[in-house]
């Protein structure tokens, strides 16, 4: 059977109980990890006489970032984002003092948070309170993950300067199109934070709003280094691009220089290579070394003159 964990304001402390509605003077979180469809409708549903449309959302699990609001509860759809990029929709039902997370998997941001519950009793005081810790301990995890790009992003710079002819374009479209839906994520679940004020949040209180502020800012930051990481990819692709064509050129720069040097000693050796009955120069004794001594000094010309004119 599902546990959760129960505050009580008398003596501030922290207790696992079995699932129950918590009383005055109580708040609770209540989190349904990889529980069946049947134990979350008998919770939401059963006990907690959510809306069947909430009931329905945290079965299927198959929503976007929104915040909905019902008579009796609120329903947050947030992710979580795991180092690999992928993510984990958890769904966080709000009611007057509890709060239900439910999730396919208990992900880091959920443990974290449930080692803070335990630790610091003063973060499950209220609703707001404990949603924030809740929600925090996510966004810290987007900051890791984008962590983790920023230093996958310097590998392959560092890459191509080694190796210009390395292959990682696929990869590279690949974290381009994953943080491509991260950003759209991250947009719509900060719209749903700025919702998220003691006016438009009845389980709150007024002095929590700032730390909901806080939230909110740190996924604008997530969000702005998300548009300077899809920037700097193009960046790398051109850079690679570039350096190949550099390196073709010159490539071609050395190749044009050598066929230049051959081009005058392949004219001499074809003149000497006619076939006439007469060329004064085949019978002279020192013919043969005379055309090696030319050939010569017009290479070691050429390279000169290509060394003078920076071209080597």
């Amino acid at each position: 059977m599902s546990k959760m964990l129960i505050y009580h304001s008398d003596s501030q402390s922290v207790e696992e109980t079995p699932i129950r509605v918590p009383g005055e003077g109580e708040a609770a979180w209540i989190p349904l990890i990889a529980a069946s469809p049947e134990e979350i409708e008998r919770v939401l549903s059963g006990l907690f006489q959510c809306h069947p449309l909430i009931v329905e959302d945290c079965i299927k699990l198959n929503q976007r970032p929104k915040l909905d609001l019902y008579d009796k509860h609120m329903l947050l759809t947030f992710f979580h984002v795991n180092k690999d990029l992928t993510t984990v929709e958890i769904e966080h039902v709000i009611g007057p003092n509890y709060i239900i997370t439910v999730a396919p998997e208990k992900v880091q941001s959920i443990r974290e948070a449930e080692e803070e519950f335990r630790r610091t009793t003063k973060l499950m005081e209220y609703s707001g309170s404990i949603l924030y810790a809740l929600l925090d301990r996510c966004v810290d995890d987007y900051a890791e993950a984008i962590d983790e790009v920023d230093d996958k992003l310097d590998e392959h710079e560092q890459a191509i300067f080694r190796n210009p002819h390395i292959k990682f374009a696929e990869e590279l479209f690949r974290l381009k199109r994953r943080l491509h839906g991260l950003s759209r994520i991250f947009a719509e679940e900060r719209l749903s934070l700025g919702q998220l004020s003691h006016q438009n949040f009845p389980y709150s209180r007024k002095e929590a709003d700032v730390y909901f502020v806080d939230i909110y800012d740190h996924l604008s930051k997530v969000l702005d280094s998300i548009e300077t990481f899809r920037d700097s990819m193009t960046s790398l692709l051109e850079l690679q691009i570039n350096m190949k064509s550099d390196r073709m050129n010159e490539i071609m720069k050395t190749l044009t220089i050598i066929s230049s040097i051959f081009l005058p000693l392949t004219f001499l050796v074809g003149v000497y290579g006619m076939n006439f009955r007469v060329m004064p120069e085949l019978d002279w004794p020192y013919g043969y070394a005379a055309v090696w001594i030319v050939m010569l000094i017009v290479s070691l010309g050429l390279w000169w003159y290509y060394k003078k004119k920076k071209w080597l």
